[in-house]
């Protein structure tokens, strides 16, 4: 029996190690030069390979399509794969939000672990080779690549979706699943940053927030909310908080969003108001500017100031009941329009891809074509940041490998 595995990254490595775990001749076609090439740039280049959390929390991390998972979550789950590194002799490290990392911070050593393990396997790795077309024939698929063609009795498609072009992925897979039948949701950008409407955020480039609470509203409804950490960059937001957003906000039209950020979601507003009328009066004769100094990032202060109406230049033991009211409602409330998402090409991961209704979740064999299996982002399935889609890519690849 020969499976061919179409495609390099996390879920076809760990697709020809379990597919050539149960005996089968295993062909792994590579269009890069190297294996695991966006494998390399993961968790800031060290490889935040998968979150040490139980299959039901990991499932609740899923943002599309996670009951679809649930079979491959179980089947091969986060503790199944800090198994197989740790046993293969990669040491790895858990983190903050049990985040689990190699050891070395290298995420080189992720990629360099799975090689060793196939090519002890005897997979056959076919790099720089670009597969053009895929072709069902009877009992078997021709997969013609730009050097030779090759014959199989089973295909695992694993080429990615289309972030990181550069990596390789620019969507291969979308048209061989399309050729053999398959109806493709439409790619969107996922984990990206934010474009905001207006220039009011542009002298608050480079500033990171911590500890703000944020609330994504469509008019009067709020359809995301979180509390943590995000950035403000030269075309909008960025941070943690926000790629999170952005997986959730991406399924609306951005141009009828609006941002509120809550620069001290700790403190009540009556609380703030005893803590201002503390600073005020200890600050009596000076500029109301330099008094916000000891509650928020300098670059702040003139935008909540406008936002309130107050003047930078008014004198604390100037400032009256009615002004503080409107400066606590700043300070809670600052306010951005959205405008778009930023590029898919610098999106972490793509969300829409092959639907998962075409695919057997228990098998991720093809519901259309018998021995033709999908695997990772070229799947219509995505999760927040955190080490969760690198898991998604192991197991769903270990699943369709045992079943090809």
């Amino acid at each position: 029996m020969t499976t061919i595995i179409i495609g390099g990254g996390a879920s076809g490595l760990f697709s020809a190690y379990s597919s050539a775990l149960k005996g089968n001749k295993v062909i792994l076609i590579e269009k890069n030069e190297k294996l695991g090439k966006k494998i390399y740039i993961t968790g800031k280049g060290r490889c935040n390979l998968t979150n040490n959390v139980l299959p039901n929390e990991f499932i609740n991390n899923v943002v599309v399509n996670s009951k679809f998972l649930f079979s491959a979550i179980n089947n091969f789950s986060s503790q199944d794969v800090i198994d197989f590194f740790q046993n293969n002799g990669l040491k790895l490290k858990i983190e903050r939000g049990n985040r689990v990392f190699p050891e070395s911070d290298h995420a080189s050593d992720v990629t360099k672990t799975l090689e060793k393990v196939i090519r002890k396997l005897g997979v056959e790795i076919l790099l720089n080779t670009n597969v053009t077309k895929i072709e069902k024939i009877s009992n078997e698929f021709k997969v013609y690549t730009d050097k030779d063609v090759h014959i199989s009795q089973s295909v695992i498609v694993c080429t990615g979706g289309l972030s990181y072009p550069l990596t390789g992925s620019t969507g291969d897979g979308y048209i061989f699943a399309k050729h053999l039948g398959h109806n493709i949701i439409k790619p969107i950008p996922a984990l990206c940053g934010i474009q905001l409407k207006g220039n009011d955020f542009s002298d608050l480039q480079g500033l990171s927030l911590k500890n703000v609470g944020i609330k994504f509203y469509n008019q009067s409804k709020v359809i995301y909310q979180d509390f943590g950490e995000m950035l403000f960059t030269h075309f909008g937001i960025s941070g943690p908080i926000i790629l999170s957003a952005s997986s959730i906000v991406n399924k609306f039209d951005l141009s009828n969003l609006r941002i509120v950020i809550d620069l001290k979601p700790a403190l009540s507003d009556d609380i703030l108001d005893n803590r201002l009328i503390k600073e005020l009066n200890e600050n009596s004769s000076k500029e109301v500017c330099n008094m916000l100094r000891s509650l928020m990032p300098k670059q702040l202060i003139l935008l909540i100031l406008k936002n309130a109406g107050i003047s930078s230049k008014k004198i604390c033991s100037q400032i009256n009941k009615e002004e503080r009211t409107r400066l606590i409602f700043a300070i809670k409330n600052l306010t951005f329009n959205l405008d778009s998402l930023r590029n898919i090409d610098e999106a972490i991961v793509t969300s829409g891809g092959v639907n998962v209704k075409e695919i057997n979740p228990k098998t991720m064999e093809s519901k259309l074509v018998k021995g033709l299996f999908f695997a990772g982002e070229v799947i219509d399935v995505d999760a927040f940041t955190g080490g969760f889609n690198l898991q998604i890519a192991f197991s769903t690849g270990y699943l369709a490998g045992q079943n090809s």
